[in-house]
């Protein structure tokens, strides 16, 4: 018996290796294929550490600064990179893509699908699913990111870090599903970040060599052009989840707890006008006042005017007028 025993221990040991081995490899694969099968208790709401390793990579990655230094072109590239970004991701993930509010054609809505990927915030498809689910369940117990049921950390950034918030939800963004390309933007959402970071190290390469009085290198643009700017950009993207439901005025009687919130609308151009977007989604601007700074909905009418977009949703004058009450 004892013979036996041990080796019915033996044979556990020996499976749950391969399980762990299974999990692992998993995980792994997940980091470059959002397609990847999931483990069979997936759906829970614990944390996926695996799955955050490379989160927690970008952000380790900031303290490259230490070692690499500042120039004015890493600074200059690190703020340009943000606010082009930045309008991708108000612009298209969210205005365009979650709520429609303006039109173009297949190959812009793929350029800023791209651009907006590189910000490193999943694929389009998926942000913009899960933020329909926000305005359908907002501030309830379905709702993907509600401070005011799990907290700050949750809000801000631990509720994507789960094994369910990681899939795409296909029948809610199904009328955008049907772009091959899109469809594997999202799919594979690591390839535009590390694009852009093999290009922004061989651009600091190609110019420490060319123009060594730029007082830059690979490393350098690498750091503060990848790293630093994208941990800015998506931090303060996420703040319209955690603080703009915390923070700031409500003209709006919404069912949430969405508020309005000028310095976030300037950190996020325009997105922190949020009571006005959740009382009406369907707008392309957001700062429904002239003196609400709305950046995004100044960059949409350029675009306009270029021809680049068409049929941009007005805010209505009903709710202008109800706004006034």
């Amino acid at each position: 018996m004892t013979d036996l025993s041990a080796l019915a221990a033996h044979e556990t040991s020996i499976q749950r290796a391969s399980s762990s081995s299974w999990s692992a490899v998993r995980a792994l694969r997940r980091w470059f294929d959002s397609n990847a099968p999931a483990h069979e208790e997936d759906a829970g709401v614990r944390l996926d550490w695996g799955r955050a390793a490379p989160f927690i990579g970008m952000h380790a990655g900031c303290l490259g600064i230490l070692l690499t230094g500042v120039s004015p072109t890493a600074a200059w590239t690190a703020a340009a990179l943000y606010v082009l970004r930045m309008f991708a991701i108000t612009a298209f993930y969210h205005r365009y893509f979650a709520h429609r509010t303006f039109r173009t054609s297949r190959a812009v809505q793929f350029v800023f699908a791209l651009v907006g990927a590189s910000g490193a915030q999943r694929g389009p498809l998926w942000w913009a699913a899960h933020h329909r689910n926000h305005h359908r369940h907002a501030d309830t117990a379905l709702d993907p990111h509600s401070p005011g049921l799990r907290g700050f950390f949750w809000s801000h950034m631990g509720w994507f870090l789960t094994p369910r918030a990681f899939h795409t939800d296909w029948p809610r963004i199904s009328d955008f599903a049907g772009y091959p390309e899109l469809r594997w933007l999202d799919r594979y959402d690591v390839v535009s970040p590390v694009a852009l970071a093999v290009a922004l190290y061989s651009a600091g390469t190609l110019l420490a060599r060319l123009a060594p009085d730029l007082h830059t290198d690979g490393a350098q643009m690498l750091v503060w052009g990848f790293f630093v700017s994208t941990t800015l950009l998506f931090h303060a993207t996420v703040t319209i989840n955690s603080l703009a439901h915390r923070f700031g005025k409500r003209r709006f009687a919404t069912r949430d707890d969405s508020r309005n919130n000028a310095i976030l609308a300037v950190l996020t151009f325009g997105e922190g006008w949020h009571n006005n977007h959740h009382f009406f989604p369907g707008s392309a601007r957001q700062g429904f006042r002239w003196w609400e700074l709305d950046l995004t909905w100044l960059g949409l009418r350029m675009l306009a005017l270029c021809g680049l977009i068409h049929d941009l949703k007005p805010v209505p004058a009903w709710v202008l007028a109800k706004g006034r009450g």
